[in-house]
């Protein structure tokens, strides 16, 4: 056939690169909050997350999606996940990079922090088969209140290996757990739950109980275990349910259907029924909702994580195409409007860095009281205020591909599936009321108003509008008399804590950037509207995501 035309000013996709050694604010916020750490492995999984294999693997993993298998075909009940084998390729690979539980062995003298980065790390490549991952990172510490349970299934829940059989947990080299918490007609308000559990004697597990009753979204089906929330006579409490009983039979938890989600396309959520199964109290009965609190804390830093992540990694396809493509007789990226779209994402990335990896931080010292009391203040912060971010950024970045930009297809067709994934953690573990709730809680007690004061020093004086905002967030607590204004604090406290750790993390010029337009409101309603005066060539120059 005779050619029509030649194909050039295409940008080549964004690949074969090391996502750790090109990502500058990580590195420099990694200094700030864990000087000492080593970040080798870090290295090295930026290198896989970058290449082509893994990314080819991501692709597959969202568009081979998985299928459930209730009966086999005699007619018994199996109730199985069948996954593409790119999504064990990657959970593999997530598990052996100790994504999981692995950070409450005790590893590394800043397991959370650095946990935290690969996270961020493996988010950019694919976040659904983290979905598992990060449950099984939160539920492994709160099975220490069963001592039995914890004893028989800690050393597979922090060892850095994936098996995929449904086989007792004895006769696998590693493990993964999730959680069943919510239903139908309660959603967050787990306090309605119907679900019940009754006594069914006692064994080397402690009380053993048989669980009736339904899970509204209940994902990783396939996981070996969950902590799941029932009604006992003493109210809601928290169990341990393993998929496959101690005798080898298979636990009688029906999975009903798979839910057909906007994104999260690799990971399964179903709905799930129990007919009876077979559970074990963890914890005292009838204090179930405390022990969700506390690990509902550590999935939300996740998502906090896995929102920086995506913003990264939207940002990077960005910068990617605006460097190569030519529009209007010279490079994208030098046209003064995409510098400043560019630029401004980058602000919104590099403080969503600073802050996730510094509520990381907090989790590394629950010993101290002021790590302790950040914990509490920073983690309703970051989730409510990056996850909020990220679908804003999202959009924003992939007009920067122009239609391109909205195409499946292709290299740069992850960021669509980057778009169609950000909703997803604003939305999980407790959605923006409920974040900007627990802030205002926390904040009224005594040590976390202190504990705000005191993280906010370091960067009195260096911005006019930063202090006046610093100044009047006590006063705004305190006269706070309803909760209608509860979200707009959250806003303005995620700003105040990311100006100063950018004041003590990035160069001059993106601190004040920040301050002036997040801050000082020298800024539009939309993305690209910083002032003039910005520098957007350090701005810039600092994000581009190669490092060379």
């Amino acid at each position: 056939m005779q050619a029509t035309h030649e194909v050039f000013n295409q940008p080549e996709p964004l690949v074969d690169y090391n996502l750790f050694e090109g990502n500058r604010p990580l590195q420099d916020a990694l200094r700030f909050n864990a000087p000492k750490l080593d970040t080798a492995s870090l290295s090295k999984l930026g290198a896989l997350a970058g290449s082509p294999d893994m990314q080819t693997h991501a692709r597959l993993a969202n568009t081979k999606l998985p299928e459930l298998h209730t009966h086999d075909r005699f007619g018994r009940r199996i109730d199985r996940v069948e996954f593409h084998p790119s999504y064990h390729t990657l959970i593999g690979a997530a598990m052996e990079a100790g994504l999981h539980g692995t950070p409450w062995a005790g590893e590394s003298a800043s397991p959370h922090v650095l946990r935290a980065a690969g996270f961020m790390l493996f988010t950019e490549l694919e976040p659904s088969v983290l979905c598992p991952i990060s449950m099984t990172y939160a539920v492994t510490p709160a099975l220490r209140a069963n001592p039995a349970i914890y004893a028989d299934w800690a050393p597979q829940l922090t060892r850095r290996a994936y098996d995929p059989r449904l086989v007792p947990w004895r006769d696998k080299p590693g493990v993964t757990m999730g959680m069943g918490m919510t239903e139908k007609q309660g959603g967050s308000d787990v306090r309605a739950n119907t679900t019940r559990a009754e006594p069914d004697g006692q064994d080397d597990w402690g009380d053993r109980y048989r669980i009736t009753g339904h899970k509204w979204f209940f994902s990783a089906p396939m996981c070996d275990a969950f902590l799941v929330l029932a009604q006992t006579k003493s109210g809601l409490s928290c169990l341990f349910l393993p998929r496959v009983l101690p005798d080898g039979t298979l636990n009688a938890l029906h999975i009903q259907r798979l839910k057909d989600k906007l994104g999260n396309k690799a990971n399964a959520s179903s709905e799930v029924e129990f007919h009876g199964a077979a559970a074990w109290l963890v914890g005292e009965e009838g204090r179930g909702i405390p022990q969700i609190l506390e690990m509902g804390t550590m999935t939300r830093l996740d998502c906090a994580l896995g929102t920086t992540g995506l913003m990264r990694q939207a940002l990077s396809i960005a910068l990617n195409h605006a460097s190569q493509r030519q529009a209007f007789g010279k490079p994208l990226i030098e046209q003064p409007l995409m510098r400043n779209v560019l630029a401004d994402l980058s602000l919104e990335s590099e403080a969503a860095t600073a802050l996730a990896i510094r509520l990381a931080r907090a989790f590394d010292h629950r010993d101290d009281p002021h790590e302790n009391a950040m914990a509490r203040l920073l983690t309703p912060v970051a989730k409510f205020w990056i996850c909020k971010r990220g679908s804003h950024f999202a959009q924003e970045a992939m007009e920067c591909l122009g239609g391109n930009g909205y195409v499946e297809e292709g290299g740069e067709g992850i960021m669509a599936r980057i778009y169609r994934e950000m909703p997803l953690n604003s939305i999980w573990e407790g959605a923006g009321n409920i974040m900007a709730l627990d802030l205002l809680r926390a904040l009224r007690k005594q040590d976390t108003a202190a504990a705000l004061a005191h993280e906010l020093a370091p960067v009195r004086g260096a911005h006019a509008a930063l202090d006046r905002l610093a100044d009047a967030l006590p006063t705004r607590v305190e006269e706070m008399a309803t909760e209608m204004e509860a979200r707009r604090l959250a806003q303005d406290v995620a700003l105040a804590i990311q100006a100063a750790l950018l004041h003590q993390t990035a160069p001059s010029a993106v601190f004040a950037a920040f301050c002036d337009s997040r801050v000082a409101g020298n800024w539009g309603h939309a993305f690209g509207s910083l002032g003039a005066a910005t520098d957007f060539d350090t701005i810039i120059a600092r994000a581009v995501p190669r490092g060379d």
